[in-house]
């Protein structure tokens, strides 16, 4: 099995990770597990990268996306307090 086969293997396997952990961004009921499969979607798109070859650019999504946005998105839902029950309500 020659190198370049295998690379494509594993892109392949986290190109599908990323897809699977997209859509459960937007199936998931609840809001925190919503953004836990986001932030799947960023650190397999970073290692998908890294194997890509370009190791600076998945740095920078590590950092800033996982490190910074997924942070402050949480944040916000704490401070929130969202409650499902108030989201599918309608008077």
């Amino acid at each position: 099995m020659s190198n370049m086969y295998s690379y494509e293997i594993i892109s392949e396997f986290f190109i599908l990770l990323i897809l699977v952990m997209a859509l459960l961004v937007f199936l998931v009921t609840n809001i925190v597990h919503s953004l836990i499969a986001l932030i799947g979607v960023f650190l397999f798109s970073a290692i998908l990268l890294f194997i890509l070859g370009v190791e600076f650019i998945g740095a920078l999504i590590i950092l800033v996306y996982v490190g910074a946005v997924s942070v402050l998105f949480l944040f916000v839902v704490m401070m929130l307090n969202v409650r499902m029950i108030e989201l599918y309500y309608i008077p």
